[in-house]
């Protein structure tokens, strides 16, 4: 079983701030999701890892009917508050490998946002393929740390708070620009052999910060949710002093992510 399982439980301690401090996906690529699948309300969604409902809210508004499974109660107590005015939105507090679907249960689309990583390897694709008819789609996506050129420098500047504390990563600086770094999920979907994939496209988006919003953000990675409290405290002081003597107190992360959209082959 792959080593992120286990923090994956961990985004249900950020359930309470998880919808306001993580991003919205680009209308681009709800977009050319549809234009990619031919999908047309109200063709009925299997969402893999819902959250709180971030990437729910958008298709439900279009008038999809949305199956959203979810792992952590509160984030899925959460999805339901949010997604309450959808009558054609459920919410299932589970895991998607236990998860057992009604009786011969098939899907127009399976997707997954900032949440397929977290599934088992050895079950997800099959078990996805078993719920889409042959010609279906899967679609996956994420929000990552983007740097392209002319990046914050105050990403150059906390990075060396994280070393210092052992909490780097341990790969280039800086990390390769958006449009140099491969597809994450495509080899791994092809490789599965239930899909093969159709169309990739890269969104990238910038977003200003206070400190407290920044640190309200770091708060809903799971790398920052198990850190030792010490090394927090530590990183969070540095990062407000680091933008109290900035004049506005702001920062600019850049995002990126990377819509996957593979055909189910059986």
């Amino acid at each position: 079983m792959s080593h992120r399982l286990p923090l994956r439980a961990t985004f249900n301690r950020a359930a309470d701030t998880y919808q306001d401090a993580r991003p919205d996906y680009p209308p681009d690529l709800y977009a050319d999701l549809l234009a990619t699948t031919a999908l047309k309300p109200p063709a009925h969604l299997l969402e893999v890892g819902c959250g709180p409902g971030k990437a729910t809210l958008p298709l439900a508004r279009m008038g999809f009917r949305i199956t959203a499974i979810e792992l952590g109660e509160a984030l899925a107590a959460k999805a339901r508050e949010h997604l309450a005015d959808f009558p054609d939105v459920s919410v299932i507090t589970s895991s998607f490998e236990d998860w057992k679907p009604p009786p011969g249960a098939r899907f127009d689309l399976l997707y997954a946002a900032t949440a397929w990583k977290w599934v088992n390897p050895e079950v997800k694709y099959a078990k996805a393929a078993g719920l889409l008819a042959e010609g279906s789609h899967l679609a996956v996506w994420n929000a990552d740390h983007a740097f392209p050129a002319g990046f914050d420098p105050f990403f150059t500047e906390i990075q060396k708070v994280y070393d210092e504390l052992g909490e780097g990563d341990g790969g280039p600086w800086p990390p390769p620009q958006p449009d140099e770094q491969p597809d994450p999920m495509a080899a791994e979907i092809e490789a599965s052999g239930r899909f093969t994939v159709v169309g990739t496209e890269l969104y990238v988006w910038a977003l200003r910060y206070t400190a407290d919003e920044y640190i309200a953000l770091l708060d809903t990675f799971s790398g920052h949710i198990v850190m030792d409290p010490d090394k927090k405290e530590h990183l969070y002081r540095e990062i407000r002093r680091r933008l109290a003597a900035r004049p506005d107190g702001r920062l600019t992360r850049h995002w990126s992510a990377v819509l996957t959209v593979a055909r189910c082959v059986g």
